[in-house]
């Protein structure tokens, strides 16, 4: 009896020393299905760049809300999307998988088959209240591939007041809000208007610096303050309904911003993306993340965190060590590259031939590799669509710039870089070429370095399954377009 009584005191006193030695960060991560399940918000930006945010250094703009769950948790600087297209992106965003394991969800305007399970309709089976707001998957038909909602929530909310006050009590939540913010098209002078300094604009060097561009980019900064003002109330929401120690909030983007050599590019302004995670007294905050990470790791994450098996195809990574751990910089030495792609974007091209590519980023290299690179990269320049032509690239006054001033000497090479066709190979030194405008894939200085990543590039698509790389059985010119693609060719061009 007394031997019994001196093992639990023993027991007691190891039990007081082993949680004393553990940070706030470290006792409350979710590891089974008895813990009390976190809420989930997911907020993400439609076309945003990742250094579009005060939080990255941006003296211009003003993202009060990004910031606040930057300092009050974890800012990531090497997050990249699935797919650098709104449809495709969040297709791996849901799912946890890469764009080249979705068949037709792999591009825009297509379908997701309902084979593919998201996270949210995983939560919602064990036990979660989950809708959406404004735009969730898409653009595309979930009804063909025999969904019967949209794979971002079962029901879409008008506010996200609606949703909380609709949520059972005891009841967790996840929700999914998608701006329409940044994307085209804008309401011209709207930057300038709202009092944004266009003077202290940083122009990337692959656009021409000019007033027409500056004023664009101050329109796209608006939209973005819009989306960030929205999430903010939000985050007052939450913390007003007592809630935000149990909610895990994530913000993000679904793909670059909507501008020349961004958006539906492999380039780090079509791919790269603003992520911000925070989760009250369960992450140590106030940190900056230097791994390489996909929004695939987002759906792991998520189903990680509510205590629940994670499918056996999701090909994302949870990101809980890292959210668990207290360090800053480089956590997961393993996490020292990423690979991303993309297919058919727009309908520019005749009979709807897409532009398929992949891409190997590390800290100093983005090598990139063209399967299609006889075509158009940005659409054919013939094929006249609502976009205009070149029909991958957004109709926006820095792209009708640029191709009324591609004769120009003083402005050529910025049509060069945007809209003429590229290499089989591209190659760029990230250290010396931030905006990744100088091809060294030919370069005999570069051929090691070039011959590693196209390496390490096939071998990864291999073991992730790309028929790119595999069965060579790519369909992906063939899956229906479920957009506009009414296009007209224009012989005077």
């Amino acid at each position: 009896m007394k031997l019994h009584i001196h093992l639990k005191i023993w027991a007691s006193i190891v039990c007081l020393i082993f949680s004393s030695c553990q940070s706030p960060s470290n006792i409350n991560i979710l590891n089974n299905s008895d813990e009390i399940k976190p809420n989930i918000l997911l907020a993400i930006s439609d076309d945003q760049s990742w250094c579009h945010a005060g939080a990255y250094g941006d003296e211009v703009i003003q993202t009060p809300a990004f910031d606040k769950i930057a300092n009050t948790g974890v800012m990531f600087t090497q997050a990249y999307t699935a797919a650098p297209s709104c449809t495709p992106s969040r297709a791996g965003l849901l799912t946890g998988q890469d764009i080249w394991r979705l068949e037709e969800g792999g591009q825009l305007f297509g379908t997701l088959p309902a084979k593919f399970e998201t996270y949210p309709d995983i939560l919602e089976k064990n036990g979660y209240f989950v809708g959406y707001m404004k735009k969730g998957w898409g653009p595309g038909n979930f009804e063909t591939g025999g969904r019967s909602h949209n794979p971002a929530g079962t029901k879409s909310y008008d506010n996200f007041e609606q949703f909380i006050d609709s949520v059972p009590e005891g009841t967790p939540w996840c929700f999914w809000y998608g701006s329409y913010d940044p994307h085209r098209p804008y309401e011209k002078g709207s930057g300038v208007k709202a009092n944004i300094d266009i003077s202290n604009i940083k122009v990337p060097e692959f656009m021409p610096d000019v007033p027409e561009v500056r004023s664009d980019i101050a329109d796209y900064y608006f939209e973005i303050q819009r989306f960030d003002r929205e999430f903010g109330d939000m985050l007052q929401i939450i913390e007003e309904n007592n809630i935000l120690e149990n909610t895990l909030i994530v913000v993000t983007s679904d793909n670059g911003m909507p501008f020349p050599r961004a958006k539906a590019t492999l380039y780090d302004f079509g791919v790269r993306m603003p992520l911000a995670i925070s989760w009250k007294n369960h992450i140590s905050g106030n940190r900056i993340v230097d791994d390489f990470i996909s929004l695939t790791d987002l759906a792991p994450t998520f189903l990680e965190a509510a205590g629940i098996e994670l499918p056996k195809d999701i090909t994302g990574k949870s990101l809980l060590p890292i959210l668990n751990s207290q360090s800053s910089g480089i956590i997961d030495s393993s996490r020292n590259f990423i690979v991303t792609g993309r297919e058919r974007h727009a309908w520019c091209r005749k009979d709807g031939l897409g532009y398929g590519s992949r891409m190997i980023r590390t800290n100093d290299y983005l090598y990139i590799r063209n399967y299609n690179s006889q075509r158009w990269p940005a659409g054919e320049p013939l094929i006249i669509t609502n976009e205009g032509s070149y029909g991958d690239i957004d109709a926006s006054p820095s792209k009708s710039f640029i191709l009324e001033h591609k004769n120009d000497p003083e402005f050529a090479h910025y049509f060069t870089l945007s809209f003429e066709k590229r290499l089989d190979e591209e190659l760029y030194d990230c250290t010396v070429d931030p905006y990744q405008m100088n091809n060294l894939a030919d370069s005999d200085n570069y051929k090691k370095i070039k011959n590693e990543l196209s390496k390490k590039l096939t071998d990864y698509l291999k073991i992730k399954k790309d028929p790119r790389e595999t069965s060579q059985n790519v369909n992906w010119d063939n899956f229906p377009y479920y957009g506009r693609h009414d296009w007209e060719t224009n012989p005077g061009r």
